[in-house]
Formats: C-alpha cells, sequence, structure tokens
C-alpha cells in the first residue's frame, strides 16, 4: 500500500524502554513514506503506546486513546504496548479503536494495514508471552539530546504485584556485538548520552551466554560516546565489580537508580524480591564509597498488600537512614492475575496516598541535602535541546538539573560548569568554566 503523503501521530506513555520502541516504531512509519507530525495535530494514523504497570496508567493509556479518536474521528487508531497485550477486551469496547496489537507485532504494525477505512470491529494480534524469544532492538533518535537504548526485554522474576512478565515475556537480549554495533549507530546520529533501559537490564546475557558488565566495558569503547548512564537495576544484579568499574568510567556516568520497592524485610519477602533490605543498604554503601557524590535513586511502592502500618513504619525509619539521594515513591495498584491480590491486609486507597505523601516529602529532604552538597563543585553537563521560555536546561553527570540563559551554542554540548546556587525553581544556576 502507498503511504507516501500520510500523516503519522505517535504517543509514549511509561517507561524509557516504550520510548525507545516508540521512537524505532516511528522511523519505520518514515521509511515507508509517512511524515510524523504530533499526537495534537490531524493524522492520518494515531499510534498510542500504552503502559499498565498501575491502574493510573492503564486510565491514561484509555484517556489518550479516546483523545486520538476525537482529534481525528476518520483516522486509524492503533493501540500497543503494555496495555495492550494484558487488556485488549478492554480496549476493544472503545468505539474507534482500529489495531491492538501485542508484544510481538508492534514492530510489524505498518504490515496489517490494507486500506485506511475505518474497521467495524478491530484487528487484534496478540500472542502468549510464556515463552516468547523474539528480540527487536530499539532506540530513540531525534526526540531529545539524549538516547535510550534498548538492551534487553522480558523479565524472570514475577513479583507478586507485576504483570510485566506477562506483558513482555521472559528476560532475553542480542548479542554485545550486535548491541555495541546499535550503540555506534546511535552516536552516529548526533547523540551524545546514551542510557540504557529495559525491563532488568542487569540480566542482560542470559540468553546469550554473555554478562552486564562485559556489555558495560565495550559499551565505554564507543568513540564519540561523551556519556553512558546505566539506569535501573536490581540490586542482587549491581556487583562490586559493575561498581567499581563504573567509578574508574570516564565515560559511564556516576548514577544509579534501584529499584528497592519496599524498606521492610517482611514486606519484601510478601513481594516476593530477591534479596533483604541488608543486602540493598550494602549495595549503597558501596556506590557511595566508591562515588561519594553518585546520584541514587530509589523505587519505593507504599500500602502494598500486606503492608500493616508497623510494617511501612519500619521500612520507613530504613530509608531515613539510607544514604541515597531521591525516592520515586508511588502507592500501589492492584493489577489483575497478580499473586498480591491474595494477600492481606489490603491497605486503603487513601492511606496508601497518604504513605505515598509522607516518602514524597522525605524525598524531597534528601534531594535537597545532596543538591546543597554539590553546591560550589564543577561538574560537567549536557545541554538539552529543549527549552523553557528564555532558558536551557541540562544535567550533570551525576544528574543534577542546571539551568542557564540559552544560548544556542551549547545544545547538544558537554561543558565543564561550577554549580553556583540552587534557584527558586529548584534548579542550579551555573558558571560556565
Amino acid at each position: 500500500m502507498e503511504f507516501s503523503g500520510k500523516k503519522a501521530a505517535f504517543f509514549t506513555l511509561g517507561c524509557k524502554l516504550n520510548f525507545s520502541e516508540t521512537s524505532t516504531i516511528a522511523r519505520h512509519f518514515e521509511v515507508k513514506g509517512f511524515d510524523r507530525v504530533g499526537f495534537k495535530e490531524k493524522a492520518d494514523v494515531y499510534v498510542i503506546n500504552s503502559c499498565s504497570v498501575t491502574a493510573e496508567s492503564d486510565k491514561k493509556s484509555r484517556n489518550m486513546i479516546r483523545q486520538a479518536i476525537r482529534r481525528n474521528p476518520e483516522a486509524l487508531v492503533v493501540v500497543t504496548g503494555c496495555y495492550a497485550q494484558l487488556q485488549a477486551d478492554v480496549i476493544g469496547e472503545i468505539p474507534g479503536v482500529d489495531y491492538i496489537l501485542g508484544t510481538n507485532a508492534k514492530f510489524r504494525m505498518t504490515d496489517f494495514f490494507d486500506d485506511f477505512n475505518k474497521r467495524e470491529q478491530p484487528f487484534r494480534l496478540l500472542q502468549s508471552q510464556a515463552k516468547n524469544r523474539d528480540y527487536y532492538h530499539a532506540a530513540s533518535w531525534g526526540d531529545r539530546t539524549r538516547s535510550f537504548l534498548k538492551v534487553q526485554d522480558g523479565c524472570d522474576y514475577f513479583c507478586t504485584y507485576c504483570t510485566i512478565p506477562f506483558a513482555r515475556g521472559r528476560s532475553r537480549n542480542d548479542t554485545i556485538v550486535n548491541t555495541v554495533e546499535k550503540a555506534r549507530e546511535t552516536v552516529g546520529n548526533g547523540i551524545k548520552e546514551i542510557i540504557l533501559t529495559g525491563v532488568n537490564i542487569g540480566d542482560f546475557g542470559k540468553s546469550t551466554n554473555e554478562t552486564f558488565i562485559d556489555l558495560l566495558k565495550k559499551l565505554d569503547e564507543v568513540d564519540g560516546l561523551e556519556r553512558l548512564r546505566i539506569s535501573s537495576v536490581e540490586p542482587n544484579l549491581l556487583t562490586d565489580e559493575i561498581i567499581d568499574f563504573v567509578a574508574g568510567s570516564k565515560r559511564i556516568a556516576p548514577h544509579f537508580h534501584l529499584p528497592l520497592q519496599a524498606g521492610s524485610n517482611e514486606v519484601l519477602e510478601l513481594m516476593k524480591r530477591r534479596y533483604k533490605r541488608e543486602l540493598f543498604a550494602e549495595r549503597v554503601a558501596k556506590i557511595r564509597s566508591a562515588m561519594p557524590d553518585a546520584f541514587i535513586g530509589v523505587d519505593v511502592i507504599a500500602g502494598s498488600n500486606g503492608e500493616t502500618e508497623a510494617l511501612f513504619q519500619d521500612g520507613y525509619n530504613f530509608l531515613i537512614d539510607l544514604d541515597v539521594t531521591q525516592l520515586h515513591a508511588f502507592p500501589y495498584s492492584e493489577r489483575p492475575g497478580t499473586k498480591a491480590l491474595e494477600l492481606k491486609p489490603v491497605v486503603p486507597v487513601d492511606e496508601r496516598k497518604e504513605r505515598t505523601r509522607r516518602l514524597i516529602k522525605l524525598s524531597e529532604k534528601k534531594l535537597r541535602a545532596f543538591y546543597e552538597k554539590n553546591e560550589g563543585q564543577t561538574r560537567s553537563v549536557l545541554f538539552e535541546n529543549e527549552t523553557t521560555g528564555e532558558l536551557l536546561h541540562g544535567f550533570t553527570d551525576n544528574y543534577i538539573r542546571v539551568e542557564t540563559p540559552f544560548d544556542s551554542r551549547l545544545v547538544n554540548q558537554v561543558r565543564e560548569v561550577k554549580l553556583s546556587e540552587i534557584n527558586d525553581g529548584g534548579n542550579f544556576e551555573i558558571e560556565l568554566i
């Protein structure tokens, strides 16, 4: 079918992995002859790459689907991503949806367009993920200064609160050689910073008999790459060898994101996490010893089934003393088909939100203390290509957000700066070195 002159718009919900995949899908559309336009513009095709990590994510996915249908009732509306894989029946009840494509079909969606007529019933292509071994590369280009590079997909952990293994299948990856080649291709498109993304990237190598540390060593040698960020790594997979290698690298940023999920050992056991909080504390202490100024972000779920007030307080006290930078706290959300639904007691929704607020307040204190600790330091900054009014923003190697008067010469450049003072917006004002 001829697609030249047709307009396609894309919207991504959820994680960095979704962003990398949407960008790749959009490039496939462009190769086929589509013109890419903004999601708020009138298009011939709208693609919603959905998320289903929480009930709120489900709701946002449905809202974006309806927005696309209202924007152009005659356009084809394609829904893919985790929500599409897990809740196709719910999506199929929304009038105006034309295609519901699961995990294995998302990178081939233009193959299913036989015409541009609205369908009476959505075309569905969904496959069980239980034995999925297919792997598709993805990387974001052109959307921002940094690139999200997919290095792994799927998860074998089956935590009691999570549906991601059902949405994305088992842990898998491509070879180090092929992954490094994708990184070189990304750098060749003008990208200065790559962020490694996946579902469980520390598990890299399971399907190719390789290791994550070996991948890091090869990526650290990529010519032209200014900066590499690791993204989220399970604490039980973050070894001393990885931490020491990052500390000695000139390219890999001193920035870690560790999913704790709960500060109580009893709750961690209910969640079927693969570590105790003592190991988590050891990993944090090791990072701090090797890289005192490293940014350490932590995921925490508040009010999961089985978390009594006493267990929450126990976990909260653990977090108070933990030398981390920021907490990404969010309330527990029931996910259909998960083992967590069998756990008691069930925490009321209002109480979940209150516990989340307490964690966010603690996070704000920790982040402010981290910023103040870095005041007066000289750090390298990659300036973004996005502006807010007359300001240009960027991030230091240890993920401190800075701003300066807009100067087009700084866009996509790495420069040494002095962190002068924290302004009312919570960002650092800087002096260029």
